[in-house]
């Protein structure tokens, strides 16, 4: 007997929107993580991620017949609310709290723990710091590009949907964002290359 094939994050939102609480658990479940990371990796404060997680999902909740599956998928979707209520927050506050004020274990580009290679894991750490601070420093035009292709690794086709442009633009600003990060890293590359190479590659290649 063939199993059911998985329901897609459409799928479980139009039986959410019908009533279905399951399903759209399901979906929290599901899509939750990502729009945290966003949050998180956009903003630089944990506590403006859960903020803004939560708002995400109860406008979701509230107004997902908004969803329009024609202009992209419900992740973009997802990602394009996560990016309006980090900017509303960005208004609101002249200076972000520092991922150091909040650091409470568990962020997603936390440094690696180890108990075999104390000094390498810290250089590691340290180094994984710096990529942090230059991804923070970057315009937030250039910043959510990084974020959205190159940390959630999503398609230049969901880039656009989530940030209302066109593909081009998604390109061209990602290729500048490379670009200034590349410039921000140099030294690290250059002081400790083999520590620092994992560290920098996935934001600059």
């Amino acid at each position: 007997m063939s199993r059911s094939p998985e329901p897609t994050d459409a799928d479980l939102l139009a039986r959410s929107l019908a009533g279905d609480e399951a399903a759209f658990l399901d979906l929290y479940r599901r899509t939750q993580g990502p729009v945290f990371r966003f949050a998180m990796q956009m903003s630089g404060s944990r506590s403006i991620a859960e903020d803004v997680t939560q708002e995400v999902f109860l406008a979701l909740a509230r107004d997902g017949s908004r969803f329009d599956s024609t202009k992209g998928s419900l992740q973009s979707y997802l990602f394009g609310m996560t990016r309006n209520q980090v900017l509303r927050r960005f208004d609101k506050r002249a200076t972000l709290v520092s991922i150091d004020e909040e650091r409470d274990g568990g962020d997603p580009l936390g440094a690696v723990e180890s108990t075999t290679d104390q000094h390498g894991e810290l250089a590691r750490a340290q180094t994984v710091e710096i990529v942090r601070r230059a991804v923070q420093s970057l315009p937030v035009n250039y910043r959510e590009v990084v974020v959205l292709c190159d940390l959630q690794e999503v398609s230049y086709e969901d880039a656009a949907a989530a940030l209302e442009c066109a593909v081009g633009t998604v390109r061209s600003r990602l290729h500048r964002a490379r670009a200034m990060l590349a410039e921000r890293l140099q030294f690290v590359r250059e002081s400790s290359p083999e520590t620092s190479r994992s560290a920098t590659t996935r934001f600059v290649v």
